[in-house]
């Protein structure tokens, strides 16, 4: 009669998951096909929260060493190293993936393997960045070329998937086609991944990609997976 629901325990839980998953960045579609399904566990992707608001701190807290080197350079102190800047850059981006895709990522591959994802990340050279950073411009280019065409031939859809795969293989420990196709899925259903390729192409560039790996991370079309 006040105006006021009253919510019950369950609907309090529900709701407190939503803000959780609000405060990652998550669209309410994405939220809804998470909670409903029945496999969801609570526990777990309070955890995973919990290592996402962590990771966010740990890039905080390197942004702030960043400033304060940069502060010391500039007032004619010992100069930072390239290193230094290097490593900074690779711990920021890992916090930055973390905060944006953690709760995903996490729950589908597991801590472990994320972790380790992590780590391979964090050793890589600086010369072996530049080769990952080259492969996923080489992978914007096909997909651009893609999408100007009526139809994508199975070569062009071929060497996306190629492009693709190695890209991924500076971040994954172990490849594994099976996994690989999982990512795709992944990548139709939640709209952040679907803008970060559509924005860096154009709009049905994510559509294209997720296509060639379908395609050709089986067996029957690809042999070599």
């Amino acid at each position: 009669q006040s105006g006021y629901r009253i919510y019950g325990e369950e609907e309090l839980e529900r709701l407190q998951q939503i803000l959780l998953y609000k405060e990652l960045g998550l669209k309410l579609t994405a939220i809804k096909q998470i909670l409903d399904n029945p496999d969801f566990d609570f526990e777990q992707a309070l955890k995973t929260h919990k290592i996402a608001l962590e990771a966010k701190r740990a890039s905080l807290d390197q942004m702030i060493r960043t400033v304060e080197k940069t502060l010391v350079t500039y007032q004619g102190g010992e100069k930072m190293s390239g290193e230094d800047k290097f490593m900074g850059f690779k711990k920021e981006k890992i916090a930055k993936n973390e905060q944006i895709y953690g709760t995903e990522i996490r729950e589908k591959y597991g801590d472990e393997t994320i972790d380790l994802a992590n780590q391979k990340l964090m050793n890589l050279t600086i010369e072996e960045n530049q080769e990952l950073e080259e492969t996923q411009k080489q992978l914007f280019d096909q997909l651009a070329i893609a999408l100007k065409r009526n139809v994508v031939e199975d070569a062009l859809q071929l060497l996306i998937f190629e492009l693709h795969r190695k890209w991924l293989q500076f971040y994954w420990p172990k490849y594994e086609a099976q996994a690989h196709f999982g990512l795709a899925q992944m990548y139709l259903i939640d709209e952040r991944f679907t803008n970060y390729y559509d924005k860096q192409v154009g709009d049905g560039a994510t559509r294209i990609l997720c296509q060639s790996i379908q395609k050709f991370t089986q067996k029957k079309n690809n042999p070599q997976v």
